[in-house]
């Protein structure tokens, strides 16, 4: 079971809307005995330990956080000496605690570093334990008055407080007037409204009039005449092409170099990244960094099951599909705006077409679907291709450095 199951996650948010961590846990285990339960959470620490965390590249989520649910025969496993202390958070249950033997490792996890969260505390009965450093608190937006008072004695305290489900974003802000630390919903796929721009800012404007000439073949430089024009543009070109993924021996000081050495498909692929991370109308952060996720996970997804080009396409599929929430705009006027292929606009528009599945696929993983099985397995990708790409486009999205 456990070799078959799928990784979903979900972001932590603090009150500026940063995201400062992830929670990752299995699709759904609901059906498993407590004996598997457990057998799966270690399957998962281990697999999650082997692919972010390595003495060559070190941590690979940045200044992220991960919150991960472990058993307590768990606290001695040698994944969670692998991972370094300050960047994972372990959550527990009361009970696990009344064992003098996991409290004795729990106190030395602590010492060394490691973050306990306490998950189905009642707050209300005793004082918490001292040796966690988290605990989850059960939101409820029609108990605004008494949740004020039960969270000031803890927010004395050195302890975090995360809430959970925070689903819209009246929740999420009632939770930052109540003093919570992070919030864990589903509001990396929610537009944060008020009254944000909508539409292209000129920054993207030029960006998708240089998208628009790359996809006509136009000419470099006629392209070049147009970065020309924006000399912050001009600037991060520069920056991109000159950067250590390019290992280039000697730093590169034209515009018409840069654009010849990166090349059209590479450049409509970044161009699509700046695209989605550009704007300054106001929308959430962490719904621009889903858009990043996405968009490397579906091109992970078809590397091994589509031609090189095809799955760079998955890139730009994934990732525009959610630039109708980001720029606050029907689809339909995104596709109206930016040259695409029909393949692209079909899996944007209806998840439709040879890109379509792909893009659903990463989806799913967001919102924890159970759709994900039945997808994968008409993509003929195991369990096992799509956990990888996922957590690798995870890591990858942290090291862009937006």
């Amino acid at each position: 079971m456990r070799n078959e199951n799928f990784i979903v996650r979900e972001p932590l948010l603090d009150p500026k809307q940063g995201v400062v961590g992830y929670e990752l846990t299995w699709q759904d285990t609901s059906n498993a005995s407590p004996q598997e339960n457990e057998e799966n959470l270690h399957f998962l620490l281990s697999f999650v330990a082997d692919q972010l965390s390595s003495q060559k590249s070190g941590w690979r989520l940045g200044d992220k956080k991960l919150f991960m649910a472990v058993a307590p025969a768990m606290l001695s496993s040698d994944a969670i000496k692998r991972m370094p202390p300050a960047s994972v958070v372990l959550t527990l249950k009361p009970g696990d605690l009344e064992d003098a033997a996991v409290l004795a490792r729990v106190q030395a996890l602590r010492a060394a570093g490691y973050g306990i969260s306490l998950r189905d505390a009642d707050l209300a009965s005793s004082a918490l334990p001292a040796d966690i450093s988290h605990v989850e608190v059960r939101f409820s937006a029609g108990d605004f008055a008494t949740q004020a008072r039960g969270y000031a004695t803890l927010k004395k305290s050195s302890l975090r407080m995360l809430g959970r489900p925070v689903t819209t974003w009246q929740d999420y802000d009632a939770c930052a007037m109540l003093g919570l630390d992070a919030f864990i919903g589903k509001l990396h796929l929610t537009p944060r409204p008020g009254n944000r721009a909508k539409g292209l800012n000129p920054a993207q404007q030029i960006i998708v009039q240089i998208m628009n000439l790359v996809a006509r073949n136009e000419n470099i430089q006629k392209i070049e005449e147009v970065f020309k024009r924006d000399p912050g543009l001009s600037y991060e070109l520069l920056r991109f092409i000159n950067s250590a993924a390019f290992g280039l021996k000697s730093e590169v000081h034209s515009l018409r170099a840069a654009l010849a050495l990166l090349g059209y498909e590479a450049l409509f692929q970044w161009l699509s990244l700046l695209l989605a991370t550009a704007s300054s109308s106001g929308y959430s952060p962490v719904l621009m960094e889903t858009a990043i996720i996405r968009g490397r996970f579906s091109e992970l997804l078809g590397q091994r099951h589509l031609p090189r080009g095809e799955s760079e396409n998955l890139f730009v599929a994934g990732i525009f599909s959610l630039l109708d929430r980001l720029l606050g705009v029907d689809m339909k006027e995104v596709l109206a705006g930016i040259k695409l292929s029909d393949e692209v606009a079909a899996a944007l528009l209806t998840r439709s077409g040879r890109y379509g599945q792909y893009v659903a696929l990463a989806e799913a993983c967001e919102l924890n679907s159970p759709l994900i099985g039945p997808l994968s397995a008409s993509l003929d990708i195991s369990p096992e291709e799509v956990n990888l790409a996922h957590l690798s486009a995870l890591a990858w999205a942290q090291n862009l450095g937006i």
